[in-house]
């Protein structure tokens, strides 16, 4: 996994400080990884907004609790299998993501049957992805 291969498009911003300091601490571990603020609006402004951030060649991963949920050693697998691929994470804002933009994803991924609020789903996405590479690397961050 290549975190400059990869993207975070997310509809809003992190108010919060312990999340912005928890992304922070991430990022410096993902060199490469990029993140991109959507402004917050309706369902359908924001669809428009990611797809004008989306770049031709990037697989979209939609985001959302109804999509596939796996673990972190599979997770880590699926993005190995994507190789040097370029993806891009996409995290709706408090109404979700149209329907439209989660039937246009390859990967519909949930990170918990449980809904989280949109920073706090930007964290733990961060977070997985950093944990994704240090099982692929095989460091002892991840103990399973």
């Amino acid at each position: 996994m290549n975190p400059s291969r990869c993207r975070i498009l997310a509809v809003g911003k992190v108010r919060r400080g312990w999340i912005q300091d928890g992304i922070a601490l991430y990022c410096k571990r993902l060199p490469g990884l990029e993140i991109i603020e959507i402004r917050d609006s309706t369902p359908d402004k924001e669809a428009e907004s990611i797809r004008a951030n989306l770049r031709s060649d990037e697989h979209l991963i939609a985001l959302m609790e109804e999509g596939v949920a796996v673990g972190s050693i599979p997770f880590a697998q699926r993005l190995e299998t994507l190789g040097n691929q370029r993806l891009a994470f996409v995290i709706g804002g408090a109404d979700g993501l149209t329907p439209a933009l989660k039937q246009g994803a390859q990967w519909q991924l949930s990170l918990s049957p449980m809904t989280f609020p949109h920073e706090l789903a930007r964290l733990m996405l961060i977070e997985q992805l950093f944990r994704a590479q240090a099982i692929l690397q095989g460091s002892p961050y991840h103990r399973a």
